[in-house]
Order: structure tokens, then C-alpha cells, then sequence
């Protein structure tokens, strides 16, 4: 499985949910990793052989009630284990022929009702050998050659406000679908991710065994956010202990538990609360601050930031002369943030990690700043 990348053509939109909630996206759907069955493996078994006992009950019961038109060619008389063993020879059209309808009303009732409830119970065997043998093991065979092929793929683990938006807008990015694997508990929160085009477990994440069932150690990035600060440390935890190398991003709401999710192994811990507070502030001394981090942070703006290697090329030069177009912010280097401003930015370096503001495609189109009105959309 490659890496999926932001450039490349127009996805298929589809709209997923309903009412306010309801959001457009991109890409096409993909085969969840494990799919989720309502009713248990022995419901279903029960419910498929309850059916059919019933419907055999019910042929032995029309063949009691209309015993008067059945003949036994051994001793004459049709008693009620006859006409169990008559129904049951019937209905498997196995037929020895030492019992056999004799009356015309007898007859009808071969035709028109033994034979269309011979028919259900077959397709009821047949269906049910189909789907706890062959149609389970195909399927079993098919998801774990998933499991396989699981490589430089994302993992999000809890599919709650945070995590839904953040698999919405990866999509948005140009992301594939099938290259995201989400993680949650709640099967009625995974059956958006599903419907998304997403692989999907049903599981939890604190586990090792459903982190490496999903090959943990292969993902390109892992996003955690649980719903509670406590459960997603130790997610985090969980995760550093058997991918040492695979970043990390964890949102947590508490700022004392910033430092925590930090040395439980966390390469980028997001506080949203915290976020909302410096948007907040922001605005109060620019009524345009907020919007604009907004567009920043998302591909449906006009711009957005891009992290990314400084290239062979643009090794030497200034920050501002980047191949790309884009306008150079912060160059990181060593573990150090260097700013736009700052000497050591007229020389990037290979190795050095360059923070851009580039335009979308909508910007390219209508250009940053434009607020639509006028132009065509």
C-alpha cells in the first residue's frame, strides 16, 4: 500500500450523513478491515434452524390434517410417524415410494405447498453452509491479506468529534481512503468511517494485540484521540512501547497533561482547548486572525501550510526563493526553529525541515483574500 498524496485528480464527492451534520467528501469506498455483525454467529445459526424446523413442522401438520389421501403400500395404515417420515423423505425428495399421495387434494397440496416450502428449506441449508463456511472463510482470508499489505498508512484511534474531523479533512488532503485505518469501540461511530471508505476496527486501542493487528509498526502515523486525556496516554504509551519510530499526535484537553502525553511519547500534542483560547484572544485585536488560521489549517481554504524536506535544489538558498512558490515561515534544523527572519534561513541546508504557506487549488483559482463575491464558483 503507497503513500497517497495531495496532488493528483478530482476525487468522486459523496455526501456523507444527514442534516446539519452532513458533510461532502472525497474517494471511493473501500472494504472495511473488519466488518461487524448485528446479530451473533449463533443468533443467526439459530434463527436460520428455527426457520426451517418450522416450516417442516408445518408440512407435517398439512400432511395430519390430509392423512385420509396418503397410502402406506406396506400395512395400509398412516399414522403419525408415517407422516413424519413421509414429510421428511418429501421435502429431501428422496421418495422410496412405500408412501404416496393418492387423492387429487393430496396431490394439490404436493404441488402447491409441499414443494414451494421443499425449495425454502434447501435454500435455507445452502444459504447457511454458504455463509458459516465458505462466505466466513473467504472473508477471513480476504481481510487478513489486508492486514498484510498494511503499510505507510495512517491509524486513527477514537473516532469522536476530534477524530472524525481529522479523517475528514485527510480525505480532504487527497489522502486515500483505504490507506486510513480507524479504531473506536463504538460500532455506530465507525459506521461513518465506513461509509467514508475507511478500513475500520472495532476493537480497543489500549490492546497490543488490536494494535498490531492492524501493523502498527508499518503506519506512517498514528492520531490519537480517545475523548478522555487519561485513556489516550495510555494509548500513546501503548503505541511508543511497539512503534518506537511511528510519530505520534494526541489531543488532550487538560494542560497539565501536555507534558504527560509528551513523555509518554507523543511527537505532537494538540490541546483544542487551549487552541480556541489563542483564537479568541486573537480576535479580539483582529477580526481576521481567526479566519485566517482557519483557512491555514484547512485544504478547503485558499491557503495552507505544508511541512516539508528542503529538496537538493534548494539547498543554499534563501527562504524565500523556495521551488515550490510557496512563502517560507520557519525552517527546523537540528531540532531547532529557526524564523523567516533569522540569518540561517538565507542558507537552507539538506536535512532542514521547511514550514510554507502555499496556495490550494481554490486559491490558485480566485486567489488568497478574495471573499468569492462577484466570481464564479
Amino acid at each position: 500500500m503507497s503513500r497517497a498524496h495531495s496532488k493528483g485528480p478530482r476525487q468522486q464527492v459523496e455526501r456523507v450523513g444527514s442534516g446539519p451534520g452532513a458533510r461532502d467528501v472525497r474517494g471511493p469506498r473501500f472494504q472495511p478491515l473488519r466488518r461487524a455483525v448485528k446479530v451473533p454467529v449463533w443468533g443467526d445459526l439459530s434463527i436460520r434452524l428455527g426457520l426451517a424446523l418450522g416450516l417442516i413442522m408445518l408440512v407435517v401438520m398439512i400432511h395430519w390434517w390430509d392423512r385420509d389421501g396418503l397410502v402406506d403400500n406396506l400395512d395400509g395404515e398412516v399414522s403419525f410417524l408415517d407422516v413424519v417420515y413421509f414429510t421428511m423423505i418429501s421435502i429431501t425428495t428422496t421418495g422410496f415410494g412405500d408412501i404416496a399421495p393418492i387423492t387429487d387434494r393430496a396431490r394439490l397440496v404436493e404441488a402447491v405447498i409441499v414443494t414451494p416450502v421443499r425449495f425454502a428449506v434447501l435454500f435455507i441449508f445452502v444459504g447457511t453452509a454458504y455463509n458459516f463456511l465458505i462466505q466466513r472463510s473467504w472473508e477471513k482470508f480476504r481481510m487478513n491479506r489486508i492486514q498484510d499489505q498494511l503499510a505507510d498508512h495512517i491509524i486513527v484511534l477514537g473516532y469522536g468529534v476530534s477524530g472524525s474531523e481529522s479523517v475528514a479533512e485527510l480525505i480532504e488532503r487527497g489522502i486515500e481512503p483505504h490507506c486510513i485505518v480507524v479504531i473506536d469501540p463504538s460500532e455506530e461511530r465507525l459506521a461513518e468511517a465506513e461509509a467514508l471508505g475507511c478500513n475500520i476496527m472495532a476493537a480497543d486501542a489500549t490492546r497490543d494485540e488490536t494494535l498490531k493487528a492492524v501493523k502498527i509498526d508499518r503506519a506512517q502515523s498514528v492520531l490519537v484521540s480517545a475523548g478522555r486525556d487519561d485513556t489516550s496516554i495510555l494509548i500513546v504509551l501503548t503505541v511508543r512501547a511497539l512503534a518506537p519510530a511511528v510519530p505520534i499526535s494526541v489531543v488532550v484537553r487538560a494542560s497539565d497533561n501536555e507534558s504527560l502525553a509528551r513523555q509518554a511519547g507523543a511527537n505532537n500534542v494538540i490541546n483544542p482547548v487551549h487552541f480556541t483560547g489563542l483564537l479568541l484572544a486573537g480576535s479580539v485585536k483582529g477580526a481576521h486572525i481567526a479566519d485566517y488560521l482557519a483557512d491555514l489549517a484547512s485544504i478547503s481554504g485558499r491557503v495552507q501550510l505544508v511541512e516539508r524536506p528542503v529538496t537538493a535544489e534548494e539547498c543554499g538558498c534563501d527562504i524565500s526563493q523556495l521551488r515550490t512558490g510557496g512563502r517560507g515561515l520557519r525552517v527546523y534544523r537540528n531540532g531547532e526553529a529557526l524564523g523567516f527572519w533569522e540569518d540561517e534561513c538565507k542558507n537552507l541546508q539538506a536535512g532542514d525541515i521547511v514550514v510554507e504557506i502555499v496556495p490550494t487549488t481554490d486559491g490558485e483559482e480566485r486567489g488568497d483574500g478574495h471573499n468569492g463575491a462577484g466570481m464564479p464558483q
